[in-house]
């Protein structure tokens, strides 16, 4: 059984991904899903789904066919939802206002882009879903009120990937959204936020979730209810492997492990806010509400060796050669360093006498160019040592308790996986996690196989 600290408050926050609310039909399912328990009252959606796609590929600059196909996607996606509401003449013009800005920036990309303006404009997708949403909700008679999650979600101004601040954000939520919740449901935006020139920021693809921890947090709150299109957390990505099965209670330590290493049921970060208040978080489908999901709390009783398996794609591996590493001090430091001033995060990490090999995770970037290794960067590596670059790698972690206390494990798992190119391994530095690099074109594979082996056998 889970094991959770008491909130504050009732109240729970819900959170709707992109396919949750991607048509006028799957919205109603969302509204039924509020609806149904009087304790949601603070609602976070996502832009329908495929609208941020095409936002992004706006930003990043395109020729004017292009351009008008997009913004077209875009229009169509919102008018049919807007065709099947009732009173559509001041949700159509607040609609119609925001594809006007929505062209007036990709217009403006097109000539130069940037990271501040790609946030300002993809931004646009979760502001309209709301927008339309709180408009269903009305006219199903329900007291919905539409409120701009840049009141009080300030960040820092590192845009694509901005960080919130967390005393502000609980000072502004109190002052500006608490009292609300006593009389009505209030519908915001997951994944943006506002830095302090006024600008707005995002939070990285998937920070819908993480904006929902936020509020729980933030406001404390019973619960977070995170609603996608699986019915919970399952032994891996069903869609690798069919046979995976639902995790129905998994703890804290467990479902961060996998949502930092690839698991696109919770963005990496979601957690951190929920385990440090104690709020358990839920996840459940939208389609089918009724099939239950996974409850993620503090801690589970008899949790097994082996919990999950993860996938991560789109990792770069690179690797630095120097002789000046040879019995010498201050080389990594002086690496890490470089590092740190271009923003760069690494995940895995393993040395010799005169190499390091590190892994960087290019999948919650919404960099125009795709990659986080510029030019200026490389130059200066080049400087210090010798580079090498892989790219279209995959990290897969394997996910359990007391992994490194575990006898056999190094037969268990690398004797099924001895037809596999491993590039990497990180094993040891935590006890719920052993993980291994692959090339990206073997990465399911590996999956299956691990699967069968753990989880099947």
């Amino acid at each position: 059984m889970c094991a959770v600290s008491s909130p504050k408050s009732q109240y729970v926050v819900a959170k709707f991904g992109g396919t949750s609310v991607a048509n006028f039909d799957a919205m109603n399912n969302c509204a039924d899903i509020i609806l149904a328990n009087a304790n949601v009252r603070v609602v976070v959606l996502s832009a329908s789904a495929g609208v941020t796609n095409l936002l992004v590929a706006l930003a990043a600059g395109c020729d004017s066919d292009k351009r008008e196909s997009y913004l077209k996607q875009i229009r169509d996606i919102q008018y049919a939802i807007i065709d099947r509401l009732n009173e559509v003449a001041v949700i159509r013009e607040e609609i119609d206002r925001l594809l006007e800005n929505i062209e007036m920036l990709s217009e403006a990309a097109s000539l130069a882009t940037s990271e501040a303006l790609t946030d300002e404009l993809v931004s646009h997708g979760e502001v309209m879903s709301t927008l339309l949403f709180v408009e269903l909700l009305r006219q199903r008679n329900t007291d919905a009120e539409w409120f701009d999650i840049r009141r009080i979600m300030r960040t820092n101004d590192n845009f694509g990937r901005a960080e919130p601040d967390t005393l502000q954000l609980h000072i502004l939520a109190m002052e500006h959204l608490y009292s609300r919740l006593n009389n009505t449901i209030v519908i915001t935006q997951g994944f943006i936020g506002r830095e302090e020139k006024g600008r707005t920021t995002t939070l990285g693809r998937g920070g819908s979730d993480y904006t929902a921890a936020l509020l729980g947090e933030a406001l404390g709150l019973q619960r977070v209810d995170i609603w996608t299109d699986v019915p919970g957390i399952y032994t891996t990505d069903p869609r690798v492997v069919p046979t995976a099965k639902r995790i129905d209670q998994i703890a804290f330590d467990e479902a961060a492990e996998m949502a930092t290493f690839g698991a696109k049921i919770l963005h990496p970060a979601t957690l951190l806010p929920a385990v440090r208040c104690g709020i358990p978080v839920f996840v459940g489908s939208s389609k089918d509400p009724k099939t239950g999901g996974t409850v993620v709390c503090d801690k589970t009783e008899n949790p097994p060796l082996f919990r999950a398996l993860a996938l991560r794609r789109k990792q770069t591996l690179l690797t630095l050669h120097s002789l000046k590493m040879l019995h010498a001090r201050g080389f990594l430091a002086e690496v890490f360093t470089l590092l740190s001033r271009h923003n760069i995060s690494v995940d895995l990490i393993t040395t010799s006498e005169v190499s390091i090999a590190l892994t960087l995770d290019t999948t919650g970037s919404t960099s125009t160019n795709g990659s986080l290794l510029t030019n200026a960067l490389l130059t200066e590596l080049a400087t210090l040592c010798r580079v090498e670059v892989e790219e279209d790698m995959a990290l897969v972690a394997i996910i359990g308790n007391e992994l490194s206390q575990a006898k056999g494990l190094g037969k268990g798992v690398f004797g099924v996986l001895e037809s596999f190119n491993i590039r990497m391994i990180s094993c040891g530095a935590s006890s719920h996690n052993i993980c291994l690099l692959v090339p990206g074109k073997d990465a399911e594979q590996v999956i299956q196989t691990l699967h069968q082996s753990l989880f099947e056998s």
